[in-house]
C-alpha cells in the first residue's frame, strides 16, 4: 500500500494501475490541450489565406487563445473550489471540446479569435488540477515525476499530435485540425470518468481560501519567471514556420518534421527535467533559465541554415524542462491556495505565450528580419533570471 503525504486531499493507492490509469486518461487530456495550443503555429500561413489576413494577423489568434487561459485559470479556479476535482476535470474537458469545434467554424477573424479565446479559458484550471491529482497519487520525492506523466501529453502533442494535426489540416483544410483536437478531448472526459477515483471534495476549500494564494509574494515572483521567462520559447516558436520557410528554405513538406522535433525535446526535456527538479528544484530552474538564453539566442545565428536549425529548433523544445519545477514550487509555497496557484501557473506560461507571440511578430513587423525572435527569446530569459534572483533573495530573507 502507497500511503499519500502530499495535498490537502488523502488518498490510498492499492496498485500500479491505479497510478497509471488516471495519469493516462488526463495525460489525453493534455495531449488535446497541447495539440490545440500549438498547432496553430504551423498552419498561420493557411488561416492566414482563408480569413484574408496577414500572417502576424493570424499570429494573434495564439495571443487570444493565451489570453482566455490567463483570464480563464483563476475564475474557473474559484468557480470550482468547492467542486470535487475529478468532475471540474470532465466539465474543463467539455468547455474545451466546444470551443475547439467553434474554432473549426469560425467564418472570420473575429470569429477566430474569440472562439481561440474560448478555448483557452479551460486550459490552466485543467493542467493545474492535473498536477494537484497526480500529485497526491505518489510520495512526496515523486511529485514532479508524476506531474510531469500527467503533463506528458503535452509534449507528444507537439512530438506526435501537432504534426498530425498539421498535416491533417494543410491535407483537409485547417479547420479539420481542430475537430481532431475535439475529438481527442471528448475521450479524454470519458477516459476520466471511468478511471480516475472518486476524489472527497476537500470541505475546508473555498473561493477566499484560494485567493490567499494573492497576497503570497513568493507565489507572485515563482508565477513571473514562468510568466516572462518562458516567453521567449514562444517568441521564436510561433514563428519558426514562415522564419525558416524565408531564411532556410524549408519547405511545406518539411513542417511536419520541424513540429516534431520540437516535440522531441519536450519529451526529452519532460522526463530530464521532472528528475532534475525532484533532485534540486530551484537549481533546476536557474539552469533551465540559462540554457534557454542560450538556445534562443542561438537562433539568430542558426535560422540561415536549415540542417543546423533544425537542430536549434530540437533544443528550442527542452526549454520546457522548467514546467515541473514551477508547478512543484507553487505547491510548496502556496498553502491552502493550492488549485488556484496552480492553475495561475498555467495562466503565467500562456501569459509567456502572449507575450512572446505579441513581441516577437512585432520584431518582425518593424522589418528586424525574421530571425529576430532570438534576440527576443534571450532578452525575456535573460529577464525571467532575473526575477528568479529576486525570488531566491527574498526566500533566504524570510527564511
Amino acid at each position: 500500500m502507497l500511503d499519500v503525504t502530499q495535498s490537502d486531499v488523502s488518498l490510498t493507492i492499492k496498485s500500479r494501475a491505479e497510478v497509471v490509469r488516471p495519469l493516462v486518461a488526463m495525460g489525453v487530456g493534455s495531449f488535446a490541450v497541447g495539440t490545440s495550443e500549438f498547432v496553430i503555429m504551423g498552419l498561420l500561413p493557411e488561416v492566414s489565406a482563408d480569413l484574408a489576413i496577414s500572417i502576424p494577423q493570424a499570429g494573434h489568434t495564439i495571443s487570444a487563445y493565451a489570453l482566455g487561459v490567463v483570464i480563464g485559470a483563476p475564475i474557473l479556479a474559484l468557480l470550482g473550489a468547492r467542486v470535487s476535482r475529478r468532475l471540474m476535470l470532465i466539465i474543463l474537458m467539455a468547455l474545451f471540446t466546444a470551443g475547439n469545434l467553434a474554432s473549426a467554424f469560425a467564418a472570420d477573424y473575429q470569429w477566430m479569435m474569440a472562439m481561440r479565446f474560448m478555448s483557452g479559458l479551460p486550459h490552466g484550471t485543467y493542467f493545474g488540477i492535473a498536477a494537484l491529482v497526480a500529485a497526491s497519487l505518489v510520495p512526496v520525492h515523486k511529485r514532479a515525476q508524476a506531474v510531469a506523466m500527467a503533463m506528458l501529453g503535452l509534449s507528444l502533442a507537439t512530438l506526435i499530435g501537432v504534426p498530425l494535426a498539421a498535416a491533417l489540416g494543410q491535407w483537409l483544410g485547417w479547420r479539420f485540425a481542430f475537430v481532431f483536437v475535439a475529438l481527442i478531448a471528448l475521450l479524454s472526459a470519458v477516459m476520466i470518468f471511468y478511471w480516475l477515483p472518486v476524489i472527497p471534495r476537500d470541505k475546508s476549500a473555498s473561493p477566499r481560501s484560494e485567493l490567499a494564494a494573492l497576497g503570497n509574494k513568493q507565489v507572485w515572483l515563482t508565477l513571473g519567471i514562468g510568466a516572462i521567462g518562458f516567453g521567449g520559447m514562444f517568441a521564436v516558436f510561433s514563428y519558426v514556420k514562415p522564419s525558416l520557410m524565408a531564411l532556410a528554405g524549408l519547405t511545406e513538406a518539411g513542417v511536419p518534421f520541424i513540429l516534431a522535433l520540437f516535440g522531441a525535446g519536450m519529451v526529452v526535456s519532460n522526463i530530464v527535467g521532472s528528475k532534475m527538479a525532484d533532485k534540486d528544484l530551484m537549481g533546476s530552474v536557474r539552469a533551465t533559465l540559462i540554457w534557454s538564453a542560450l538556445v534562443l539566442g542561438a537562433f539568430v545565428l542558426t535560422a540561415h541554415v536549415l540542417w543546423i536549425a533544425c537542430i536549434n529548433v530540437f533544443l528550442v523544445g527542452t526549454v520546457v524542462a522548467i514546467g515541473p519545477a514551477l508547478q512543484i514550487r507553487l505547491m510548496d509555497v502556496a498553502g491552502k491556495a493550492q488549485t488556484l496557484a496552480a492553475a495561475l501557473n498555467h495562466s503565467a506560461f500562456n501569459f509567456a505565450n502572449a507575450i512572446g507571440a505579441l513581441l516577437g511578430g512585432w520584431a518582425i513587423d518593424l522589418g528586424l528580419g525574421w530571425s529576430s525572435t532570438g534576440w527576443v527569446g534571450l532578452i525575456l530569459s535573460i529577464a525571467g533570471l532575473g526575477i528568479y534572483a529576486l525570488a531566491k533573495k527574498d526566500s533566504i530573507k524570510n527564511g
